[in-house]
């Protein structure tokens, strides 16, 4: 798949261009072109003009018609969409197709099935006036779109991710600017072809690429157009980016990272607890915002816990890359520190060797470490690789101080049979999510986001639309 920008319903690509390399060899993949800042103009002005158009003043059955048409069309060319992706990514394909297409599908025909409801219902209400002789009043609130939506979309899952705010922006009637991650390019662009014939007017969608500094991210994020910005990715460009949006005070949804605990309770279904951590912390090679890096074992299970995790953790093969080389070279650096800070290597700890062509790729081995104490900074800051450190704990209330004296808290999970436990510590975690005895099991419905320095705001069905739409009150004297 070619990279291209769509702008105004036309692709091209002019602007400079850079390699686009194959996480999974290290082969180039093609090129991408960067935008100028003339070219991120020009998908504003694109995008201002749909909404003085038709666009903007659709209804509910055209905008769910037109969310359809992109799920069907999403669907039609399935198997293209899974190469892409695990061209981009090198995760595995069975994840793009059981997870990655599926759910963005899923995403549009969600957000058409809710067109009916929230983002144009009114609420009505009869209510005195405020003062003597006022009579009485009726109140209703209406919701219009925010104008044009800025998404900056992330390389660990770019078509479930971009397709999560892509959906509920359209279908609240604004006007939408993708730029995806300079590393993942290929299913936005094949996602612009699919919207191109899916009936929506020209400039409703569009999608330039780049980088994020000094290049397509900070023309985006920093235009006067733009009237909302919806991200996904790592804290510090989320700061950036808050710093590049305060000038014009435009509203933010800041999806930000993790370094997300887990708590084990010695009342744990032990073979469930490892099962699960395996997948909490080393599903696409960690490199997923929910993954857990963190967790805290109660210590009469302690030490036959940190067995069975290592045991499963040497074991994982085609478990994926890093995105690129200088990811990779980012999670070996941590590994690095963690022996310089004291850390006992249970598992991994380096770069595997496999005997194809993955050893020209961008590996790093699945990492099980204990041993650090909690001021290392191998527990303190985000690594986002396959790596968790295993800590005991003895009382409740020590498993909550640890699980929450970090600077993040998007997720977390516990495993305990004691469901007054369950209910007990849940809401005392500070973070977002919470799971029980699960992890990733997500309903589109739910809200979704962190706190702390892992976001702003919630996603997910009706949050969505409440982040993506205005609410107007309109107040008629009777």
């Amino acid at each position: 798949m070619k990279a291209e920008h769509y702008v105004g319903g036309v692709f091209r690509s002019d602007g400079p261009s850079f390699p686009l390399i194959a996480p999974a060899d290290g082969s180039e993949l093609g090129t991408v072109p960067e935008a100028t800042r003339e070219v991120v103009d020009d998908a504003v002005t694109a995008a201002q003009r749909a909404l003085r158009g038709s666009w903007g003043t659709s209804g509910t059955e055209e905008r769910a018609a037109a969310l359809r048409a992109v799920a069907d069309g999403i669907q039609a060319r399935f198997d293209e969409f899974v190469d892409a992706e695990v061209a981009d990514t090198g995760r595995p394909r069975e994840f793009a197709r059981t997870v990655d297409v599926p759910r963005a599908i899923g995403n549009f025909r969600a957000y058409a099935d809710l067109l009916y409801g929230r983002p144009e219902r009114a609420y009505t209400t009869q209510v005195p006036g405020w003062s003597a002789g006022a009579g009485q009043a009726l109140n209703y609130t209406v919701r219009r779109p925010l104008g044009v939506v800025a998404i900056i979309s992330p390389w660990n899952l770019p078509l479930l991710l971009s397709t999560w705010k892509i959906a509920p922006a359209l279908a609240c009637g604004n006007a939408v600017v993708l730029k995806p991650s300079e590393e993942t390019p290929s299913t936005a662009t094949l996602l612009a072809r699919v919207i191109a014939g899916a009936g929506l007017p020209d400039g409703a969608f569009n999608l330039v690429h780049g980088h994020g500094p000094a290049a397509a991210g900070e023309f985006l994020t920093g235009h006067p157009g733009v009237d909302a910005i919806a991200f996904t990715g790592e804290s510090a460009t989320g700061a950036a980016i808050m710093r590049n949006a305060a000038d014009h005070v435009t509203p933010v949804s800041f999806e930000l990272g993790g370094k997300n605990p887990a708590l084990v309770f010695a009342d744990a279904d032990l073979d469930a607890a490892v099962d699960g951590t395996v997948r909490s912390s080393f599903t696409h090679s960690g490199q997923i915002c929910l993954c857990t890096e963190r967790v805290y074992v109660e210590r009469p299970i302690f030490d036959e816990f940190v067995v069975r995790l290592g045991e499963r953790a040497s074991a994982l093969d085609g478990y994926g890359p890093m995105i690129s080389a200088a990811h990779r070279d980012k999670v070996l650096s941590y590994y690095r520190i963690a022996r310089e800070e004291g850390a006992t290597v249970v598992a991994g700890g380096g770069v595997p060797a496999f005997g194809d062509e993955r050893d020209t790729g961008f590996h790093v081995e699945p990492t099980v470490l204990t041993g650090l104490p909690e001021t290392a900074r191998a527990v303190r800051e985000e690594i986002f690789g396959p790596v968790c450190h295993v800590a005991p704990f003895d009382t409740e209330d020590e498993a909550l101080a640890l699980a929450n004296d970090s600077p993040y808290g998007l997720a977390s999970t516990l495993w305990t049979r004691d469901l007054s436990r369950a209910h007990r510590v849940a809401p005392r975690v500070e973070t977002g999510i919470v799971w029980v005895n699960c992890w990733n099991l997500r309903d589109l419905r739910t809200p979704f986001g962190g706190v702390k320095a892992s976001g702003i705001g919630r996603e997910g069905g009706e949050y969505s639309l409440d982040f993506f739409s205005e609410p107007v009150n309109v107040c008629i004297q009777i």
